[in-house]
C-alpha cells in the first residue's frame, strides 16, 4: 500500500494515514487531459477560456505546480473524483470544477490590501537607500515585522474541518512549534480533504502530482506523483484526517 499522506494528530494522539488507493489512474487521466488541453479550464469552450489558466507558464521560467485528485464515496455509496491545484493559478483562486481554497479569498484580499501597500512602499524606500545606512536597516526590519504580522493574520482566517465534523482555526491544530510557512493550507491535499469533510464525502484514495518544468532543486519532475509535503501539510493533515477511520 503506497501512502499518500500521513501525519500525527495532536488532538487524539494518533497517526492517521491515507493511501493512494484507486487515485493513481485518475491522476494519470488528469495529467493527460491537462497536457492535451493546455489549460486548467478545459471544460470551457476554447473561445471562452481564461488566458490566465493556461498551463504553458508551468513549463517556462515560472516552473511547475502541484495538482491532486481525491477518489471519494458519498452517503449513497457512489464514488466520484475531486480535483485541486495548489495555491493559485496565475493569481486565480477559484476555477469551476476544481475544489475551492480553505479560506474566504474575498475576506483575505480585503484584509491584505492595506498591509501589502505599506510593504510595497517600504520596499521602494529600501531600494533607494544605500547598504549600511541605519535608516535602511530600520526600514528592512519594519517590513519584516509587517510581513510576519500579515502572515499570522492570513493564517488566522483558515478554518479546517475534519472527519469528526469538527471545524477549528488552523493556528489551533498545528502539529509543530514555530511559525507556519507561507502557503500552509493551500496545497492540494488539505484543499481536497477539507472539501470532502465539509460536504460529507469519504476519501478512498488521494494522489498529488507535479505538472511542468522541473523545479530548481530537482525534487519535482513533470508527471511524477509525490506524497503530501511535511513542511506544510505534515503540520495539519493529522487533524484533518482524524475520524476518517470511522467514516
Amino acid at each position: 500500500m503506497r501512502t499518500s499522506c500521513e501525519a500525527h494528530c495532536r488532538a487524539c494522539g494518533k497517526k492517521h494515514v491515507l493511501a493512494l488507493g484507486h487515485s493513481l489512474p485518475e491522476a494519470r487521466r488528469l495529467i493527460k487531459t491537462l497536457l492535451a488541453a493546455g489549460r486548467v479550464d478545459y471544460d470551457v469552450p476554447e473561445d471562452r477560456a481564461d488566458p490566465r489558466l493556461s498551463t504553458d507558464p508551468l513549463f517556462g521560467e515560472g516552473r511547475g505546480q502541484m495538482f491532486g485528485v481525491l477518489v471519494c464515496r458519498d452517503r449513497r455509496g457512489r464514488t466520484g473524483v475531486l480535483k485541486a491545484f495548489s495555491g493559485q493559478m496565475n493569481g486565480v483562486w477559484m476555477v469551476d470544477g476544481w475544489v475551492p481554497p480553505l479560506v474566504d479569498v474575498r475576506l483575505m484580499a480585503e484584509m491584505c490590501a492595506g498591509p501589502e501597500r505599506m510593504i510595497k512602499r517600504l520596499g521602494a524606500r529600501i531600494a533607494v537607500l544605500p547598504a549600511g545606512d541605519p535608516e535602511r536597516a530600520r526600514q528592512v526590519e519594519l517590513r519584516r515585522k509587517l510581513s510576519r504580522a500579515l502572515m499570522k493574520d492570513i493564517h488566522a482566517l483558515y478554518r479546517l474541518p475534519n472527519f469528526r465534523r469538527e471545524l477549528k482555526p488552523m493556528i489551533e491544530i498545528v502539529n509543530s512549534k514555530g511559525g507556519l510557512p507561507a502557503g500552509t493550507g493551500d496545497c492540494c491535499a488539505p484543499k481536497l480533504l477539507g472539501y470532502a469533510a465539509r460536504v460529507g464525502l469519504t476519501p478512498l484514495g488521494l494522489a498529488e502530482f507535479y505538472l511542468g518544468r522541473e523545479n530548481k532543486s530537482g525534487t519535482r519532475r513533470n508527471g511524477a506523483v509525490y506524497p503530501a509535503c511535511k513542511s506544510k501539510c505534515g503540520r495539519i493533515l493529522g487533524y484533518m484526517l482524524c475520524g476518517l477511520e470511522e467514516a
